[in-house]
């Protein structure tokens, strides 16, 4: 019994964990963005989407373990997308989103940031969500070039002007006391990306608003198209993608204000931007799988709630949608 709940029997196209659950939804994220699949060869990605093809074609070779398809799973679903079926290429996956975005984390975060590297870090890190936003979205409909291009360029302007506007309130508010005017200009990249975020992924999907995004029933069916699905895919996505970057960069300025005077780092100040560099990779690290653990990606909506059309499609009470990363 204890292996069995330790590992379950295997069910193609099904999380391991139980996705009703923020616990079961955090586990399995873990495994999606776990960044050793970055080095998965080629030629083990073939034999994991064999072995999966295998088993729902009931041609399993003997031997074959739940644990192993799992694992085969895991492979699959961090390197290849749902609904395109193409690898994405290695930044841009969300097992690469840590370790790609944390030098850009770090670098937002520098101190003393003048206007030219302020634009500069905010136009990396919003080039880099951009990428991954598209690489990870619901691809059940096409989305046309010049919509990507909408959101990327939105999402810089956005986050451009709020950081170096906030920075020049700042640096005239003389009623603020030097510590504490670094302290909040620190700060300032949370707000900036935090609206940014929210520009990117509404400019970058709102043709989803108008085209739908496609539902499926309980045997993986197409029922049809619909826009109040959508309506709640990139609601829920541009919630996490407040969530995100709250802890990011709102607690390494904290921490790195205390630790910096610690008489230890003030007599090895080479020492705090490797420091800071591991205080940004620990948290970026952990509010990743938090915050995208917040809601499944494949959600569930009752059909009572979606347009009449896709009611009288199908006999399901509860239909599914991919919410997108």
């Amino acid at each position: 019994m204890a292996q069995y709940a330790a590992c379950p029997a295997f069910q193609l196209g099904r999380p391991r964990y139980d996705q009703s659950t923020f616990l079961g939804r955090l586990r399995h994220f873990v495994a999606i963005i776990d960044p050793s699949t970055l080095f998965v060869s080629e030629k083990r990605l073939r034999e994991c989407v064999k072995l999966l093809d295998d088993f729902q074609h009931g041609t399993l070779p003997p031997g074959v373990t739940d644990l192993q398809l799992w694992e085969a799973q895991k492979v699959k679903q961090a390197i290849i997308h749902p609904d395109t079926g193409e690898k994405i290429f290695m930044p841009f996956r969300m097992s690469g989103y840590v370790p790609f975005g944390t030098p850009i984390v770090v670098g937002l975060l520098l101190p003393n940031q003048t206007v030219v590297s302020t634009i500069f870090w905010q136009w990396l890190n919003q080039s880099h969500n951009a990428c991954v936003n598209y690489s990870n979205r619901n691809a059940t409909k096409p989305t046309p070039t010049s919509t990507f291009l909408q959101g990327y360029f939105g999402a810089v302007t956005s986050a451009v002007s709020l950081a170096v506007g906030l920075n020049v309130l700042i640096q005239r508010a003389n009623r603020l006391s030097p510590a504490t005017q670094i302290i909040i200009q620190r700060l300032i990249p949370f707000p900036a990306v935090a609206s940014a975020n929210i520009c990117n992924v509404g400019l970058m999907r709102h043709n989803e608003l108008s085209e739908g995004i496609d539902v499926l029933d309980g045997n993986g069916n197409v029922v049809g198209s619909s826009k109040i699905a959508a309506k709640h895919a990139i609601m829920e996505t541009a919630f996490t993608r407040v969530v995100l970057p709250m802890p990011i960069f709102v607690l390494p300025p904290i921490i790195m204000s205390y630790l910096e005077k610690l008489p230890f780092l003030q007599m090895n100040r080479r020492l705090l931007l490797p420091i800071h560099s591991l205080v940004c990779l620990a948290t970026f690290s952990l509010s990743l799988p938090l915050a995208i653990s917040l809601f499944p990606q494949m959600s569930q909506i009752e059909v009572s709630q979606l347009e009449p059309e896709i009611a009288m499609a199908t006999n399901s009470k509860v239909v599914t949608y991919n919410k997108g990363l």
